[in-house]
This record gives C-alpha cells, sequence and structure tokens, in this order.
C-alpha cells in the first residue's frame, strides 16, 4: 500500500512523503523559492520509519516542470505493454517485486491459493540473491525482495497484486 503525506514547512515551504511500495521513502521539499530537493530515503525499523539518506537531488523550477512531465508519462508513454496485450490476445505477462510488507511474506503458494483464488499461473521466482525457480510448485514460500513471473489477464493479475500485497481482494 502507498502512504502519502503533506506538511507544511512554515517561512520554508511543503513537504511531500511517499512511502513506496518498495519500502522506500521519497520526501520532497518544495521551497518558497520555487527549488525542490527530492530525499531518497531507506525504510527504517517499522513501515513508516525514514532510515539513512541514498540520495538528494536539488531541481530548479523549470528542471522539476520537465522531470515531472517525464515521469507522469506526458513526453513519452511505453508502448510495451500495449504491444504485449495484442501479440497475447489478453494474456499478459508481468514481473512482480514482493515487497517487504506483502500480506504473502512467508506464506506458500498453495497456503495463498494463489491459482484458485485468482486465476495467475506463476511461473518463475528469482529470490534476493538471484536464485531462480521455474514452475514453483504449492510448497513456494513468498519471501520479501523476491521477484515472481506471473501470466494472466489484466484483472486476474490486479486481484492477484492485492492478495500477495494486503491478503484481500
Amino acid at each position: 500500500m502507498m502512504h502519502f503525506k503533506e506538511t507544511d514547512l512554515p517561512g520554508i515551504g511543503r513537504k511531500y512523503w511517499l512511502h513506496t511500495r518498495s519500502g522506500e521513502h521519497l520526501v520532497i521539499v518544495v521551497h518558497n523559492d520555487e527549488r525542490r530537493d527530492l530525499f531518497h530515503m531507506e525504510s527504517g525499523d517499522q513501515a513508516e520509519e525514514l532510515g539513512d539518506m541514498v540520495s538528494l537531488v536539488t531541481l530548479d523550477d523549470d528542471e522539476a516542470r520537465a522531470v515531472a512531465a517525464i515521469v507522469g508519462g506526458m513526453t513519452y508513454k511505453p508502448q510495451f505493454q500495449n504491444d504485449r496485450e495484442v501479440m497475447l490476445e489478453g494474456l499478459l505477462i508481468e514481473w512482480l517485486r514482493i515487497e517487504p510488507h506483502a500480506a504473502c511474506i512467508g506464506k506458500t503458494i498453495g497456503e495463498m491459493n494463489i491459482r484458485q483464488v485468482t486465476g495467475v499461473a506463476i511461473l518463475a521466482a528469482v529470490d534476493k540473491e538471484k536464485e531462480k525457480q521455474f514452475n514453483p510448485g504449492p510448497e513456494y514460500v513468498f519471501t520479501s525482495g523476491a521477484t515472481i513471473v506471473v501470466a494472466g489477464e489484466r484483472d486476474q493479475l490486479k486481484q492477484l497484486k492485492q492478495w500477495l500485497t494486503d491478503g484481500r481482494m
């Protein structure tokens, strides 16, 4: 689940804080002089706790607007998704990362009844140490940071993401 907060910084500007699904934090400070500071922070011991700063980027107003257009998809919209769907006639293959606070961590494919509940097939799994497992069986245990390769229709994949993340649909 994505968490987002904003806070006024009297005399400075406004601070925006985003806790990403991957467990990292992005803190953006918009200064009254139109500068933007982007802080990439590690996750702390708790989900909403900030860890160490990984990087800092300072942008002026023009740079910030250019980055917003790029990230927002206004300058380039990837065509791979559309091409892939046409080629496979509705069947999508996606790579999903198991985020640090996902409900599925420590559970098996069998326990979660992935195929029966969502209709999605898990084609492969790659753990954080890059160990690969093709066509993992019901005994495969989901771990934080692993990536799974799945196949299904768009609605099924949406249900799977919710099921893995929250344990509910």
